[in-house]
């Protein structure tokens, strides 16, 4: 790992049981030296999840959700906010903005049912892209589902999203068509 770079931290696996609003938490300094916290999402986070999405750009919005979801049904909210930490993780970065914390990135995994393969996702607010934001979050990610002993990491993103090309590339993902919608690619890295 080059110089510039500190290592992470090593976690154990995120255990439901002991999940909180302090547990896990870390504190990330970006490229542009700003902080960010990054947390566990919640289900008392579903007001800070519909701002987050309501504030994603059009093209962001799209890349995520592969489709517009300008605003979110409460049913989605739901799915995005009540995370079974048995087998998903959901991560927050955030900042203060007055009294309360502001959603600035998320990034989440979801299990298969054999527990060894997950889907991932990853959103930052375009304000906050290009300071090494998606990164650190992936980062969180691939520890606690290495962590978990998960095998096979993956995503399904637009084929125009460079952004996240960028960003597998760097982390060592492969990218391959995806076979069944040829506006798609999946990253995949094995753990």
């Amino acid at each position: 790992m080059p110089e510039s770079e500190p290592a992470m931290t090593p976690i154990e696996p995120v255990l439901p049981w002991a999940l909180d609003k302090n547990y896990p938490r870390w504190t990330e300094t970006l490229r542009d030296l700003s902080q960010v916290v990054v947390r566990p999402v919640t289900a008392q986070d579903a007001a800070e999840e519909r701002s987050f999405i309501e504030a994603l750009s059009p093209q962001s919005c799209r890349y995520r959700f592969l489709g517009q979801v300008r605003h979110p049904s409460e049913a989605l909210i739901t799915q995005l906010t009540d995370i079974d930490y048995q087998h998903d993780v959901a991560f927050a970065a955030v900042v203060k903005h007055d009294s309360r914390e502001e959603f600035v990135g998320v990034a989440r995994y979801n299990t298969d049912p054999t527990g060894m393969t997950c889907e991932f996702a990853v959103t930052v607010l375009d304000d906050w892209q290009h300071k090494g934001l998606g990164t650190v979050l992936v980062r969180h990610l691939i520890d606690v589902a290495r962590a978990r002993g998960i095998r096979y990491l993956y995503s399904v993103d637009s084929a125009e999203n460079l952004a996240m090309a960028d960003l597998a590339r760097f982390l060592g993902f492969n990218r391959q068509s995806d076979t069944q919608d040829s506006s798609q690619v999946v990253h995949s890295l094995w753990l």
